[in-house]
């Protein structure tokens, strides 16, 4: 089907539009019932779930590279915004933003589904803080503007401040969410604020030599620059986007913000938020500074081992159950980066591939992580143990999940970090070497959660609810879907080799100048 009609065009602020009336909905329809606005959230998520499989099935997926140098989208929505300063709405899709667009819709249903029970206060407000927090992160996905981009991404940090701050867990009068909130919105925005300078200095850069003023990331490829321009401005974007990532030393704010979050807000930090930093490397950093970016190379993967050694290790020593959980995905996020600076096809489809992995596990286990706060009351592994006998449909997915982290084979994150290692090899073996070992770390802190959380002496001996239907259909769903991309990775890596293959001849040679 040709998706570059006019019409077709159109869906992609429909994409967006979705989760921000879908909010607006949600917030207006408590009055008339608390259900309601969780029925509207769900209904505008799963939406987006099925326009993005509509396109995925409909969608012209180019088998080869397009013409090297020249951008190529599957759909493209263009519409004068500021014309003086070269500002338009400007959206493209390919298959690396489809993907992403579609792990955001099935975590964002789920996001919904797992918060059914747990949020009842101000249940209105919260959908909408959700859902605008969705839409930005889908507006990221598709802004080809750099200036509609900064607006997305500072639009993803209120919502999110929102959700940690009203929902989250507190302690102490509720000082700690509060606090957790305030540290992430503090190192994102100051990260934000870097990024805008440096897309300001871009811009400007551009017009001293064109005379033309653009924000359009088209026209942005084909800037000339001088060396420690290039560098300067590629060392501001990184960091804008590693805090997000986050790339160590850059990571403080994690794991405070999974602990007090919500379980909503939890899926959707480890499983979407994280995931606008590792695109924006890959749609940005990687095409605008090819050169710089090389040469930065080797200092960026010596910062995944140390990600990946260092989230390893601080998972072991960890006794709340969500620090443990979010300290590993500083480890995974260091095999993305590993996979991204490797900068080859292979590398960079297996960076994608555990994106979505680690998405789809991850967040499982916070949601078991919450469902199982909801009937504890507590997130101390010292006061678990015992599960495997007193809820076995809890603890078999508890296993799975754990599992799917530290990579077994047949699951989604075995065949996304064995593509970034086999991609990362030929580049610089050594460190790929040391990547390995974070696997062992994997499976070590894998085995300390599931012996401490489901076997031992239960700490409390008396009876807890096992998984319900709700919870146990979203298990399903998430096993299902990693089983999927563990057997039959195919599909996927066929959808995101065109746009990656584009992105490693951008790395490899540059952007030739037109």
């Amino acid at each position: 089907m040709d998706m570059t009609t006019a019409a077709s065009a159109w869906l992609l602020p429909l994409l967006i539009a979705i989760p921000f009336v879908g909010g607006v909905a949600a917030w207006y329809a408590e009055r008339l019932s608390l259900t309601w606005p969780r029925w509207i959230g769900l209904l505008s998520m799963a939406a987006i779930c099925a326009l993005a499989l509509w396109i995925w099935a409909h969608a012209d997926v180019p088998g080869v590279v397009p013409a090297h140098g020249t951008p190529s989208w599957l759909i493209e929505f263009r519409a004068e915004w500021i014309p003086r300063w070269g500002i338009s709405l400007h959206l493209g899709l390919d298959g690396l933003s489809l993907l992403m667009i579609l792990l955001t819709g099935v975590l964002g249903v789920l996001s919904v589904a797992c918060s059914w029970r747990e949020i009842q206060q101000y249940v209105g407000f919260f959908h909408l803080n959700l859902l605008w927090n969705l839409a930005g992160v889908i507006g990221v996905f598709l802004a080809l503007d750099l200036f509609l981009f900064f607006v997305f991404w500072e639009a993803m940090l209120v919502p999110m401040y929102f959700l940690i701050a009203l929902w989250g867990h507190s302690s102490q009068g509720g000082r700690s969410r509060v606090y957790a909130a305030t540290k992430f919105f503090i190192f994102t925005q100051a990260a934000g604020l870097l990024m805008l300078v440096a897309i300001l200095a871009l811009v400007w850069l551009h017009h001293q030599n064109t005379g033309q003023w653009s924000f359009d990331y088209d026209q942005l490829l084909y800037t000339p620059l001088t060396q420690v321009q290039e560098y300067l401005l590629m060392l501001a974007f990184f960091i804008g986007f590693a805090v997000k990532l986050p790339v160590f030393p850059l990571h403080p704010w994690l794991p405070d913000a999974h602990s007090q979050a919500p379980t909503a807000g939890s899926v959707d930090l480890a499983g979407v938020l994280l995931k606008t930093g590792a695109y924006g490397l890959l749609r940005f950093v990687l095409p605008l500074f090819p050169n710089a970016s090389q040469d930065f190379a080797p200092a960026a993967m010596l910062l995944a081992i140390a990600g990946i050694v260092y989230g390893a290790k601080l998972a072991l020593v960890q006794t709340d159950i969500k620090r443990l959980v979010a300290y590993t995905s500083v480890s995974h996020m260091g095999f993305v980066l590993l996979g991204i600076y490797a900068g080859n096809t292979l590398a960079l489809q297996g960076a994608v591939v555990l994106m979505l992995a680690h998405g789809l596990a991850t967040g499982a286990l916070f949601i078991l992580c919450g469902e199982l706060y909801e009937r504890l009351h507590t997130r101390e592994l010292a006061r678990m143990g015992g599960l495997a006998q007193r809820a076995p449909h809890y603890a078999t997915a508890l296993m799975f999940f754990a599992l799917a982290s530290l990579g077994l084979p047949g699951l989604g994150n075995f065949i996304g970090e064995f593509l970034v290692l086999a991609g990362s090899f030929p580049v610089a073996p050594w460190i790929t070497a040391a990547a390995a070992s974070g696997l062992v770390l994997a499976a070590v802190y894998a085995l300390y959660l599931v012996q401490r959380a489901l076997h031992g002496p239960p700490a409390d001996a008396h009876a807890i609810e096992d998984l319900t239907a709700r919870e146990t259909a979203m298990m399903a769903a998430l096993m299902l879907a990693l089983l999927a991309l563990g057997l039959f990775p195919q599909p996927v890596l066929d959808l995101v080799r065109a746009p990656l293959e584009q992105i490693g001849q951008w790395y490899a040679f540059g952007v030739p100048v037109r």
